[in-house]
């Protein structure tokens, strides 16, 4: 797998929650803080404005796009002064419906404004967190005069038909959608950011950089392999000292390092997630030895892989992120 894809397939956790909301103003809904979630705004009718404690008002119009990948609280509304007169509204409140299709307010007449959103949460794993989104800005912004980006639109519309006429297969269907929008929203949010006069150093460079790039997806795509600094400097078509430079003024990690850790995330997925046997799970992130495979493991996650295992067996208490999406 390539590495967005990866990113996204480790942290996933949960149900994701969507929901298609038509507003008649004077409307303004809170969106609580949840941590360990990300979530987006998609505005289909509009205009709107955002506002958040980390930003000014961002006025929104119609086919604009927001992300925040931190699950921080925001509030959406028909004016930036028009008051929340209901409670936050929380993902994790229950009985909510994962998949939801609502009227907010009445029309107060025929020139009463209207605006339609499309809004979504992900819950994502904070001990799988990958670099790449802990990278992210606090809000991605993606206005709809910037461009077609014709999948992501059309993903956009196949997801708001969904909502609105569910049939057999919706429950199936949507989830996979969402999964999809959240990898167009980051692939264009990444090609908007090519290189260091869009962007600081860091992921979206990383990704950018044919070099960088390719000893990434080598990495991603075969982590069993006994790579060394030279070999992934060979998939980048550069010498080992210049690649070893690049790769960790971009990464922020050591080739090796960033090597050892994408196992041992693997690792801890495969353990809580599969039955297989501790050898299997050994040879699959690149260890020809099980005790080797549970020295490393131990050293990144203070147990060792089959206490792992069995702790995320066990019971325990539900908190908000672990019905969060």
């Amino acid at each position: 797998m390539d590495v967005l894809s990866d990113v996204i397939t480790v942290m996933r956790a949960g149900q994701p929650r969507s929901a298609l909301v038509t507003w008649h103003a004077p409307w303004a809904q809170q969106f609580a803080s949840v941590p360990g979630s990300a979530g987006f705004q998609i505005v289909l009718q509009g205009p709107c404005w955002l506002v958040a404690p980390d930003s000014g008002p961002v006025p929104l119009a119609t086919g604009d796009i927001v992300f925040r990948p931190h699950g921080r609280g925001h509030t959406l509304a028909d004016s930036p002064s028009t008051p929340p007169d209901a409670p936050a509204c929380e993902p994790t409140d229950e009985p909510l419906q994962p998949y939801a299709d609502d009227v907010v307010g009445t029309p107060a007449g025929t020139d009463a404004a209207t605006t339609v959103t499309l809004c979504g949460a992900y819950q994502l794993d904070p001990t799988h967190a990958h670099p790449l989104l802990d990278d992210l800005p606090e809000l991605i912004h993606l206005p709809a005069h910037l461009g077609p980006h014709p999948e992501l639109r059309a993903t956009v519309d196949l997801l708001a038909t969904e909502l609105k006429r569910p049939r057999l297969g919706t429950d199936a269907i949507i989830p996979a959608l969402l999964d999809t929008l959240l990898l167009h929203i980051l692939r264009t949010w990444l090609d908007q950011n090519p290189g260091p006069e869009t962007v600081r150093p860091g992921w979206a460079m990383a990704l950018n950089d044919p070099a960088t790039a390719a000893a990434l997806h080598a990495i991603h795509r075969d982590p069993s392999r006994s790579w060394t600094v030279a070999a992934l400097a060979a998939e980048a078509k550069l010498s080992r000292a210049p690649f070893a430079r690049r790769f960790t003024a971009l990464v922020a990690q050591p080739p090796l390092t960033y090597l050892t850790w994408w196992r041992m995330t693997i690792a801890a997925r495969l353990l809580r997630q599969s039955d297989r046997p501790l050898s299997a799970i050994a040879g699959r992130v690149g260890y020809t030895s099980e005790f080797a495979f549970s020295a490393a493991f131990k050293r990144r996650y203070g147990t060792a892989p089959g206490r792992y295992r069995r702790d995320g067996q066990r019971p325990h208490r539900r908190t908000p992120t672990d019905h969060q999406a």
